[in-house]
């Protein structure tokens, strides 16, 4: 394990530490380096603790002090992470072969692979029926797994690329299907897909957050656009401008805020004027690449990550759009907290 040095290698000006109009703004930032890509951001309330998809191992931070705890490895293509409450198991998506890790929550070991399928990205799991869901991009399924035994239950065809998906703890879980912009309702239990909607004028859905209190979803969407479904009437009933290239999203039920993260280094912050009713409240610069995020409902806290990149190559005849890489040493975390109320 390498020791952590606090520093911040990406670029965060001062100025954005003095937003002193701003609801939202940069309380601390932590440099994790190590090479690789990322994706899922992860918090652990309980434990304070923050995983974190990071290509082929995910790290596990302190959300405290940004001190790297450990890390899982042997997984090809880090996507998810999901926390099985009461197993004291977790479970992490390898997308390139298809399989989920399945790990210690203690000590972070391995403990097993579980086979999947093609391009295992986003993973949840669902209380209600005790069950951890894979969605499966390439493959248009979702897996289902029981997080005791670490066992495959079955895969399910979708009809569809799913993204993101939430559990909404009454025995229904969701996922967008990016392809196709429409939202699709899956029944835990039963195990079958039982509903499923349009996410319209919304192009792309991609991140979800939940609020379980009024039965909204929300989908963020690379047409750079908040869809705000009812998930009862299986519905969208509202739409908000959000950042270019979305990847994350969060709903606070005790601020009544929802988030989006974007690529383009912004944070959309909207907030709930009613089940039907949203406004965006400001745009939280961030950093370029900062397009994941997670919450902690329990003390108000965004997680945001990004890197510095070096100039994309050039393009080719058989990589029209290719990536910029990461600076090896410069990934790090920002903490994302409401500002004080004045007094």
């Amino acid at each position: 394990m390498r020791s952590l040095v606090v520093a911040l290698t990406f670029v965060v000006t001062p100025a954005l530490f003095a937003q002193s109009s701003s609801v939202y703004r940069i309380t601390h930032t932590y440099t994790l380096g190590g090479d690789g890509r990322w994706d899922y951001v992860v918090p652990d309330p309980p434990q304070h603790r923050v995983f974190i998809g990071r290509q082929n191992r995910v790290m596990v931070v302190d959300e405290d002090t940004g001190k790297l705890l450990g890390e899982v490895t042997g997984i090809d293509g880090a996507h998810g992470t999901a926390i099985a409450e009461g197993t004291g198991h977790g479970f992490a998506t390898s997308g390139n072969d298809g399989t989920v890790v399945m790990f210690d929550l203690t000590t972070f070991k391995p403990l097993g692979r579980i086979p999947a399928a093609e391009d295992a990205d986003a993973i949840i799991y669902d209380p209600a029926s005790r069950r951890v869901f894979t969605f499966n991009g390439d493959a248009h399924s979702f897996t289902v797994i029981e997080p005791a035994a670490g066992t495959l239950v079955t895969n399910i065809p979708l009809g569809g690329k799913p993204e993101y998906g939430a559990s909404a703890g009454d025995g229904k879980v969701y996922a967008n299907l990016t392809d196709i912009s429409e939202v699709v309702e899956i029944d835990a239990s039963a195990l079958k897909v039982t509903r499923r909607w349009s996410t319209a004028p919304c192009k792309q859905p991609v991140a979800m957050a939940i609020d379980r209190a009024h039965h909204r979803l929300f989908s963020g969407c690379r047409s750079g656009v908040m869809a705000v479904s009812d998930y009862q009437a299986g519905k969208v009933v509202a739409t908000l401008p959000i950042g270019q290239g979305v990847d994350g999203a969060a709903f606070d039920p005790a601020t009544g805020d929802a988030f989006a993260s974007n690529a383009d280094g912004t944070l959309t912050v909207m907030h709930q004027d009613g089940p039907d009713a949203y406004h965006v409240v400001e745009t939280v610069q961030t950093a370029q690449g900062s397009r994941n995020m997670g919450l902690d409902s329990t003390n108000h806290r965004l997680f945001v990550v990004s890197a510095k990149f070096a100039p994309a190559p050039a393009p080719t005849a058989s990589n029209p759009r290719p990536r910029p890489t990461v600076l090896p040493g410069t990934f790090g975390l920002m903490v994302i907290e409401r500002a004080p109320a004045a007094r």
